[in-house]
């Protein structure tokens, strides 16, 4: 028992490493139970037991084992760090779990496995299982068999491998244990389930019988494909729309997927070596002279390419022997022979085969000139089988060749090639620099006279439409005539795509064997098959091509593209008008004296009707501005040979304005080109004629209008327009790019140019050549080679000054050019490099490549071999620039890089060169064969030859990237030769490379494994190089992935590799930025993530990313640049390793690590590491915060932010934005390396990055105060000194940004502490500095007192005293503004404390005091925001709730601010009136003095501080005054304020007094004044409970219950208080509701015992709110709260969003009843900014569509019942434009006007009609509306009550309450008084003063008459939810009477408001509970005077509600003046 009770003592982790068994037992019982109650999967708590997970699965104790089983699955299911115990916890399953006797065991060990796979460890996994395979336990092997079954049938084969697992099954069915090949049957089955026949050819060497039933059981497996039914974490999605079909019932979805296999059959099977199986006499018997011979070899090899897997290896001899039979043999069998083994040997290499595809192309294409049938069918299918092993791009040169043979059969062959070709294409496969000179030839071909001919080249052509679109070929099109077209199309619909949505219907599963033909001329389907598998289920072909921008839902395949391209047609192209339709349509814009004038002969009257055009143009609307009849009125007589400048100035300038604002066609810009070109050189107009050519560059596109007006310019001979016009086009081409434009047409005039004699053309003309070399570099001057030698000097002087320069970024937009990017967003990059060599020239030299020279290149004689790479040199040297086609030179060439020779290996490296540079781009056709061979030098034992080989590689690798070379298994297998001299060099290489790529094939990682054996290479040369290429292969490849790769080393091995890993781990290079064109574009795209994110974290930046913007604003498209940016990014979904890498991305940024930050402050305490202090930072410092971020931030966005390319930093800052509020924790955690990286940024240049640096610290910051989180000392010294040192910056939005960070910091850092850091930036050489922190010291003092100077007032003075001096006049101000300041709050002392100042400087200080002296004492509203706002910072937990501090401020925003500060220190503050009067008169009794100012001394605030109640002041005061104004109103600001303190008991005691006070119906009254004050301090109570007391697990949870239920208990009493519960405004209720639903969601509660009834209450609560609040305020904050939600700044879920949804459902029920009484002009604008916000496309996008319908349901209801006159409530929103709302509150109301016609009077009108009598409803209705209208009219008022009165006497139960609500607050107030007086005349209980009869109850002046309709009469003063009438002086008024000791009659002091008076008696209403609260106003009335005030500042937005309110208080001012004289 002892031992017992020792081990139960011990912590949980200790127990389940003990030695007894008992203790361990227990140990796993507690671990579980602990490991389900922690609710963060990443809890450090995991981490203690990660080491441990082992020991529970393989525990030696059965019993103990199951339950260390459970625990340990329950831990996997949980914890974040589960995976890293992946590989060893499942070999312990496998070994120690599955050989156990208990099945319960073994359902665990299971269970483990796939919930492994299930947090995406399946890889590990399946490892360690297949490993299972091998061992000698048949129990182990069944248990892993079974497994794997389960994981296959659950997660599916994209999860689950397949092939290692169709690998292992044949030795599974030679097991001799039955268990085994029983399980491995089922296993079989379950394979051929998600495979099907691709599965018969690796099982047909099993045994026939098991075969046999395996056929049976397959034969009766369902035909429809298996679905995933388990997911993985990261595809929650696919669950949801899982459990969707599967509620549904719906089977579609897995039918589509059965079409399309899973696995290809191809990759399931082993190769089969067939060159060592050939004939040893097959290369004799070849080219034997027999036929027979021939035929025998070809035999042998057809019996050996069958084999559908072909080992790869050099098959360059075997395909040339093949090559010769197909074109030369002259017997046609042998021919057709010849080309089915081709067909077989591409078939079974695919990819393999690619090196060799373009050797053999040419030959077959040439041999379909042979028309027997046999023959073409051989061929077509070989040259099918070679196509799907390259592409089409590589094909295309061979391609072209031939379609100008002048035999049609060839022509005819190559055009359905190309046809079948395309069928097998997507339209990312064929870009448009591939169709073009495609369509060229086959364009060509559809007017050959061979009707052959032209049906294969319509069929082609047809294919190719139905591929790309319409959009894409019509360009192509443009000339072919309409029965053509019409042919091309129907063509096109016959075909029936390989890839496309249609033919997936039809398309066959693949199957190992060829198959049946698609079509007659198609090959076989193994070439359908590997396309199909390798690109998976693909959307339909043309969507690509017509985006989905335009697109309106799916359509024909054209559809969208036709569409989008017709749109585009018309704009570039119209047809012309005739000039009197253009007059005729000109008049509907201009007007008629306009165009009468515009050919008068008077120039003033032309310029007057030129001004008149002006303003026409710019008044129409885009759409209705008809260009093409506007420029030719401007071409009318005058037209361009205006005389007078003015005129002409004002003519270009409007041609200029048309070309912007309109649709600008290239018709119309035909009709203005020729006169502008005229003017470009005039010396007045020119400047105007180049703005109208640029114009129209922009709308018709740059190359078409450059290409005019250069060819116009030289037309004309006058030099100065051409001098100008090459100008012009040079500047055009740097602000628009290069792109499109065609270079051959301008060289012919720059050439022309160059040899004119004025020397200001031939300027001209050098100026544009040096900007087109900017783009296409060195190649350009080969067009002027023939130029004299003075003129070439001085082009290479200018091509000299742009050397090093790069492009720069287009900065206008061009719609043609978008267009074009967008059709191909894949194609720029490939064209820009290949632009200016396609221009050029280039040789076919294959005819110069003889037998002759390649017999000599391969002679035996060194000599004659040397004398044959002489005559190449010189061939090439001739040729300059060569095409691809070199015939057989690449063999031969590779053999002499074997050469025994090594002065002819260099030779032959050195031609190589030559042939890169010739050949340019396309030498990539030849890596394979040529360029591997050049790597291969490098292990020649010669430096100088290896060093010539890395030369040539690298030319090579210029001209075709590094993706050829990576390609493919290649490299790896050069790698793999065991040369050190090799190895070294060809590492050292890629160490070079690697880094500089962006992105790299999969294959690379081919190479791991041979890279790990360099490691260990017994040459130290080795060793070093491959320790550097380490890194660089981690960059691209990942950590993980090389670890995993390691795993397969021997253990020796794998320690010393993983070693290594670790190392190069830290020094991992960051990705390169992308090239100059594609940052361009990701800048472009950048703008609306930007823009999303500023919305997201609600601040506002100002337009940092503006000039990003202007210069592509369309590139916000997934297809556009983020295509070119990440490549694939679109099919990361289907290739698991790319899944991996995005979720890195997707994943948190920050890794919570305990105590880190602590141990980096004790590290830089114990000069471990640099302390952060520096100037400028130098290299060791960021070194430094690398290493210590690399622990604790993701690797990718460290990358980021280490970078030496600014783009990245702002895609890091961004990084950090997004996941500020997801990863508060993790922020906080890093927050001294966060803040230590920003100091670095702000030593950046560029201002993008400082407004981006500056708005994450505003966002941070606030954050932080939220979380009352304060800065370490450490954290502020590294941080705030550089922080000070901005506020110098020369930009004034940087200094304002930087002075708002500052005042911010002092919420979460001592406002004293940084008032040192502010006084060292006095000591900045930098006056602006030194000016920006006095006046921040100012500031401090004024908020702070005193005590904020440090370390003492005195000393601290003296400094800020002693910059009254400076030089700068700015800091003299600062200065002596900061010494005024503190003269204000110690007079005189000041002068003390300054100490001795000159003469000068005291003069000057005490001018500035005498001048603030004079100042009124009154602060300006600003003043006053900044001070409460700082005043904050004093008390983290004020009672105004703390908002993002870059909040947008609306109009209504900035009211509700103003109405939150009334109550604190600004009201004393502001002038009220009446206040000096009224104080007066009531400190008259001389009973002492009482100082309202003393009353504000109790600060509100300190609330989360436990309060205790202090003494009373010792001062006399009246009764009445006392009891109203001094313990009423100190005494609830007093207990308010306890209410959100910290402390639990404090909180629930005074929210149990003012739930006293709000029971009392007498009492309640009191709290009015006080609502949003007590909500706020609610709500922040309720925050801190939801962030701090939850979370806190020593809190008691029933003491927090408490809390919560006094909280709810009180707001629901007090939203029964109907008048109270109105006062609360829409800001509080925003955040209150945000508090409730936040509350109702709150899964923490689920766990308590009382949980769910307290979220019945709240319930409950939000119900009252909702219909007990005042309507406007709790509609606009529902509107916003939903907005927020949905923008996620409040990092909220979707169920949130949805809970807000259904709160606004709920008042649109309850709309009918309100909608006379809400401000509709306010609800419309809160619609109108979330529309703004929210357009229909992005509302669209959104998963759930609940959203679109509120807003739908919303605007429907309010048209509904306002009809027609919602459209007059638009009052508020200053631009209508900007949303939707108009325009869809238009088509509504016209709908809705067109069905109801009139119905919602009448129903109105029904509906307030309720009556319990005789008398008819419609009689009641005009009686009642009659007697409000005498009400409403100021000569009949008395009358109207009186009837009112007697009506009411004689209807007791008459429902007046429809009426009523109709009507404004003051009206039913007024009518309540009316009654009442009424009421007291009949019944004789006492008269009012007519004085104050007078005052209540005469009839406002501007009230509208009352009519009983729809119509309302807007309430007054509503704009904030409180209407502020004249009871509230009428109040203030019975205090005066009473202190003059008149009467006050008691009945006034009781009103009831008009709805309980008039109310039917027999219905209670809430509203009848409130009839005695209007006891104690007086005092509390006086805070609605400053809200008064504030309204005045910011009028509500009722006309007539403004002159009410004046009215009023005119009356109520002579009432005063009376009571006051008569005092006197």
């Amino acid at each position: 028992m002892g031992d017992e009770c020792e081990w139960m003592k011990l912590p949980i982790d200790q127990k389940c490493e003990h030695k007894v068994w008992k203790a361990r037992l227990n140990g796993y019982e507690e671990a579980a139970k602990l490991f389900q109650k922690i609710q963060d999967e990443k809890s450090p708590e995991w981490s203690k037991y990660l080491g441990l997970i082992k020991k529970f699965v393989t525990e030696s104790n059965a019993v103990a084992q199951l339950k260390g089983l459970e625990a340990a699955l329950v831990y996997i299911e949980n914890a974040h760090v589960a995976g890293r115990t992946t590989g060893e916890v499942t070999s312990g399953v496998v070994n120690k779990v599955f050989n156990q006797p208990k099945a319960r065991a073994k359902e665990l060990g299971v269970e483990i496995c796939l919930m492994y796979i299930e947090i995406e460890k399946a890889e590990p996994v399946q490892e360690e299982l297949l490993k299972g395979l091998d061992n000698k336990n048949p129990k182990i092997v069944v248990a892993c068999i079974e497994t794997i079954r389960k994981a296959l049938g659950e997660f599916g084969s994209k999860i689950v491998q397949l092939k290692p697992i169709v690998k292992a099954l044949p030795k599974l069915f030679e097991s001799r244990e039955k268990a085994v090949r029983d399980e491995a049957k089922l296993l079989a089955v379950e394979v051929y389930k998600w495979i099907r026949d691709a599965l018969r050819p690796p099982l047909q060497n099993i045994n026939s019988l098991q075969l046999k039933e395996l056929e049976e059981e397959w034969v009766k497996l369902p035909t429809t494909a298996p679905r995933q039914t388990r997911f993985l974490r990261s595809q929650q999605d696919l669950k949801t729309k899982f459990e969707q079909h599967q509620a549904a019932g719906d089977d579609e979805e897995g039918d589509e997927e059965a079409e399309v296999p899973v696995v290809d059959a191809y990759d399931l099977l082993e190769p089969v070596e067939i060159l060592l199986k050939l004939p040893k006499d097959f290369y004799e018997k070849i080219e034997a002279k027999k036929w027979q011979e021939r035929k025998e070899a070809l035999e042998a090899l057809e019996v050996l390419v069958k084999n559908p897997k072909i080992e790869p290896g050099d098959y360059a001899d075997l395909v040339r022997a093949l090559k010769k039979v197909i074109g030369k043999d002259s017997n046609v069998l042998l021919v057709a022979l010849g080309a089915k083994c081709l067909a077989g040997l591409a078939s079974g290499l695919r990819k393999k085969f690619q090196s060799y595809a373009t050797h053999v192309v040419p030959t077959l294409l040439e041999k379909f000139k042979e028309k027997k049938p046999q023959v073409v069918q051989a061929l077509q299918e070989a040259i099918d089988a070679v196509f799907l092993s390259t592409t089409l791009q590589n094909l295309s040169e061979d391609v072209l060749a031939v379609m100008e043979n002048k035999n049609p059969s060839i022509k005819q062959q190559a055009s359905l090639f190309l046809a079948r070709s395309f069928r097998c294409c997507t339209p990312s496969m064929l870009p448009k620099s591939l169709l073009k000179p495609l369509c060229a030839a086959l364009l060509k071909q559809i007017n050959d006279s061979a009707a052959e001919v032209r049906d294969s080249a319509f069929e082609a052509l047809g294919t190719a439409l139905r591929v790309v679109g319409e959009r894409l070929m019509n360009p192509f099109l443009v000339d072919v005539d309409k029965l053509k077209l019409d042919k091309i199309k129907e063509c096109s619909d016959k075909v029936e795509l390989i890839l496309g949505n249609k033919s997936a219907g039809t398309s066959k599963v693949a199957k190992p064997g060829p198959q049946g033909k698609v079509v007659p001329s198609s090959s076989s389907g193994d070439k359908v098959d590997a396309p199909a598998t390798k690109s998976g289920p693909s959307k339909k072909p043309t969507k690509p091509g017509g985006q989905p921008k335009k697109g309106k839902g799916p359509g024909p395949a054209s559809g969208p593209g036709g569409k989008g391209k017709k749109a585009t047609e018309i704009r570039e192209v119209e047809p012309e008008l005739s000039i009197e339709v253009c007059e005729e349509r000109a008049a509907t814009v201009l007007p008629a004296s306009c165009l009468q004038q515009l050919d008068s002969s008077n120039w003033k009257e032309r310029l007057a009707s030129m001004e008149e055009f002006q303003k026409g143009v710019e008044v129409t609307d885009k759409r209705a501005l008809p260009c093409q009849a506007l420029v030719r009125m401007l071409a009318k007589k005058p037209g361009w040979k205006e005389t007078n400048f003015q005129v002409m100035q004002m003519k270009l300038y409007i041609v200029a304005l048309v070309a912007q604002k309109g649709n600008f066609s290239r018709t119309s810009a035909e009709v203005v080109l020729d006169g502008l070109v005229d003017k470009t050189g005039d010396i007045k107009c020119g400047v105007k004629a180049k703005e109208a050519l640029t114009a129209i560059a922009e709308a018709c596109s740059l190359p078409w209008t450059a290409e005019q007006v250069v060819a116009m310019a030289f037309a004309q001979k006058n030099p100065k327009n051409q001098a100008e016009a090459l100008n012009w086009l040079a500047t055009s081409i740097k602000e628009c790019g290069f792109a499109g434009l065609n270079v051959k047409a301008f060289i012919s005039n720059v050439k022309i140019a160059l040899a004119a004699t004025n020397p200001a053309v031939r300027t001209s003309a050098i100026t544009l050549l040096g900007v087109m070399y900017l783009y296409m570099g060195a190649p350009l001057r080969m067009f002027f080679e023939d130029e004299k030698p003075a003129l070439l000097s001085q082009i290479d002087a200018e091509f000299e000054k742009m050397q090093g320069q790069t492009p720069p970024a287009p900065i206008r937009k061009l719609a043609k050019r978008d267009a074009d990017e967008e059709e191909a967003p894949e194609e720029p990059d490939e064209e820009e490099n290949g632009h200016a060599q396609d221009l050029l020239p280039r040789t076919d030299i294959s005819d110069k490549i003889t037998s002759e020279l390649v017999e000599k290149l391969g002679d035996k004689n060194w000599k004659i071999r040397k004398e044959g790479l002489d005559e190449l040199s010189t061939i090439l040297n001739e040729a300059k620039l060569i095409q691809p086609n070199i015939g057989e030179l690449p063999g031969v060439l590779k053999g002499r890089l074997n050469d025994s020779n090594k002065i002819l290996v260099q030779q032959t490296l050195t031609i190589l060169q030559q042939m890169a540079t010739a050949m340019g781009p396309n030498v990539k056709q030849h890596v394979k064969i040529l360029g591997i061979p050049i790597i291969t030098v490098f292990g020649d034992s010669k430096s100088n030859v290896r060093a010539a080989a890395l030369t040539t590689l690298n030319s090579w690798v210029e001209k075709t990237g590094m993706k050829e070379w990576l390609d493919g298994e290649d490299l790896s297998e050069e790698l793999k030769k065991e040369n050190p001299f090799l190895r070294q060099e060809l590492l050292g290489w890629l160490a070079e490379k690697l880094p500089t790529l962006r992105s790299t094939p999969p294959d690379l990682i081919l190479c791991l494994p041979h890279v790990y054996a360099c490691l260990e290479d017994r040459n130290g040369d080795v060793r070093k190089k491959a320790q550097d290429a380490l890194p660089t292969f981690m960059m691209h490849l990942g950590y993980e992935k090389m670890v995993r790769a390691a795993a397969k080393l021997k253990s020796t091995s794998k320690d010393q590799v993983v070693a290594a890993l670790e190392k190069a781990q830290a020094i991992v290079p960051a990705k390169p930025a992308a090239s100059a064109k594609t940052s361009s574009k990701s800048n472009a795209a950048r703008p609306p993530s930007t823009a999303a994110m500023r919305a997201h974290s609600a601040t506002i930046n100002d337009d940092t990313d503006a000039p990003a913007l202007k210069n592509d604003p369309k590139k916000n498209k997934a297809t556009g640049p983020t295509a070119k940016v990440k490549p694939g990014i679109g099919k990361k979904v289907l290739s698991k390793p790319n899944l991996k890498d995005d979720e890195d991305k997707s994943g948190p940024i920050f890794i919570i690590i305990p105590n880190a930050k602590e141990q980096r402050v004790k590290d830089e305490r114990t000069l471990k590491v640099l302390k952060w202090n520096f100037t400028t930072p130098r290299d060791e410092y960021t070194e430094q915060l690398k290493t210590q971020m690399s622990s604790c931030v993701a690797k990718w966005v460290q990358d980021e932010m280490f970078h030496p390319d600014f783009h990245h930093h702002i895609k890091a800052l961004t990084a950090l934005l997004e996941h500020l509020e997801s990863e508060t924790e993790g922020v906080v955690g890093c927050l001294d390396l966060i803040l230590k990286w920003l100091t670095l940024r702000f030593f950046d240049t560029n201002t993008t990055v400082l407004m981006k640096v500056l708005e994450y610290l505003k966002l941070i910051f606030t954050v932080l105060s939220k979380e009352d989180y304060h800065l370490t000392d450490n954290e502020a010294s590294s941080f705030i000194p550089y922080l000070i040192n901005k506020v110098g910056e020369p930009k004034d939005l940087i200094r304002k940004d930087v002075r708002s960070i500052m005042n911010m910091m002092c919420k979460v850092y001592p406002a004293s502490k940084m008032f040192n850091f502010i006084m060292e930036g006095l000591k900045s050489k930098n006056s602006k500095q030194r000016a920006e922190c006095l006046e921040e010291l100012g500031a401090l003092i004024e908020v702070y007192d005193l005590n904020v100077c440090q370390p003492t007032p005195a000393k601290a003075l003296k400094e800020i005293a002693s910059q009254i001096g400076d030089r700068d006049t700015s800091v003299r101000n600062a200065a002596l503004n900061t010494v005024v300041t503190v003269y204000n709050i110690c007079g005189d002392q000041v002068f003390k404390l300054i100490g001795n100042l000159s003469e000068k400087e005291l003069s000057m200080l005490e001018e500035r005091i005498k001048r603030s002296a004079k100042k009124p004492s009154v602060v300006s509203t600003k003043q006053v925001e900044e001070k409460t706002s700082r005043t904050q910072g004093l008390n983290p937990n004020a009672a105004v709730p703390r908002k993002g501090c870059e909040e947008v401020p609306t109009k209504l925003n900035q009211a509700r601010s103003n109405n939150s500060h009334s109550t604190s220190e600004s009201a004393p503050m502001i002038p009220r009136e009446f206040q000096l009067d009224l104080d007066e008169i009531e400190n008259d009794n001389n009973t002492g003095g009482c100082e309202l100012p003393d009353l504000v001394q109790h600060k509100l605030d300190e609330l989360y501080e436990p309060v205790s109640i202090p003494e009373p002041k010792n001062r006399s005061v009246s009764p009445h005054f006392d009891e109203i104004h001094g313990s009423t109103d100190s005494t609830i600001n007093f207990v308010v304020s306890q209410v959100a303190s910290g402390d639990i008991n404090t909180s629930i005691q005074a929210l149990a007094q003012i739930d006293e006070v709000l029971r009392q119906e007498d009492k309640a009254d009191t709290m009015s004044g006080h609502i949003d004050q007590f909500l706020i301090a609610t709500f922040m109570q309720l925050r801190l409970i939801y962030n701090t007391h939850m979370a806190d697990e020593k809190l008691n949870k029933a003491e927090i219950l408490k809390l919560y239920s006094c909280i709810i208990g009180n707001m629901i009493t007090l939203f029964h208080v109907e008048p109270l519960a109105k006062e609360a405004s829409m800001g509080v209720l925003k955040d209150l509701m945000h508090g409730l639903i936040l509350l109702m969601l709150d899964s923490r509660l689920d766990d308590l015992d009382e949980g769910p009834q307290l979220i019945r209450s709240v319930n409950l609560l939000m119900v009252k709110v909702l219909e007990k609040s005042d309507p406007t305020n709790i509609l606009s904050s529902l509107i916003v709260l939903l907005q927020d939600s949905l923008l996620a700044t409040t990092n909220n879920t979707p169920k949130f969003s949805e809970l807000v949804m259904k709160c606004l459902w709920r008042m649109i029920r309850l709309l009918p009843s309100i909608v006379n009484i809400i401000n509709v002009d306010r609800i419309l604008l809160d619609i109108h900014n979330f529309m703004r916000i929210f357009p229909r496309e992005r509302l669209k996008q959104m998963k759930c569509d609940l959203p679109t319908r509120t807003q739908k349901t919303l605007l429907h209801t309010l048209c509904k019942l306002l009809g027609p006159k919602i459209m007059d409530h638009l009052v508020l929103i200053e631009n209508k434009n900007e949303s939707e709302l108009e325009a869809y509150l238009r088509r509504v109301t016209k709908h809705s006007m067109a069905l109801s016609g009139g119905k919602i009077d009448s129903e109105t009108e029904k509906g307030g009609s309720t009556i319990e009598d005789k008398e008819s409803k419609a009689k009641i209705s005009e009686t009642l509306a009659e007697i409000f209208k005498k009400i409403g009219s100021k000569e009949n008022t008395r009358e109207g009550l009186a009837e009112l009165y007697e009506y009411r006497k004689k209807y007791s139960d008459a429902d007046i309450e429809p009426f009523l609500r109709k009507s404004s607050q003051f009206f039913q107030n007024y009518i309540e008084r009316g009654l009442r007086l009424v009421e007291n005349e009949r019944e004789g209980k006492g008269r009012i003063s007519s004085s104050s009869s007078s005052a209540g109850f005469s009839s406002p002046p501007d009230e509208s008459p009352y009519v009983a309709s729809s119509t309302s009469i807007p309430s007054a003063g509503s704009t904030n939810g409180e209407e502020v009438g004249p009871a509230v002086y009428l109040e203030r008024l019975k205090i005066l009477r009473q202190r003059c000791g008149l009467e006050n009659n008691s009945k006034l002091e009781e009103r009831q408001p008009a709805t309980s008076l008039l109310s039917k008696p027999t219905v209670p209403t809430v509203a009848s509970s409130s009839e005695l609260l209007h006891n104690k106003l007086a005092h509390l009335r006086d805070s609605r005077e400053y809200n008064q005030e504030q309204e005045s500042h910011h009028p509500p937005v009722q006309s007539n509600s403004n002159a009410t309110s004046a009215a009023n208080l005119d009356d109520l001012k002579k009432r005063l003046e009376r009571i006051k004289s008569s005092r006197k």
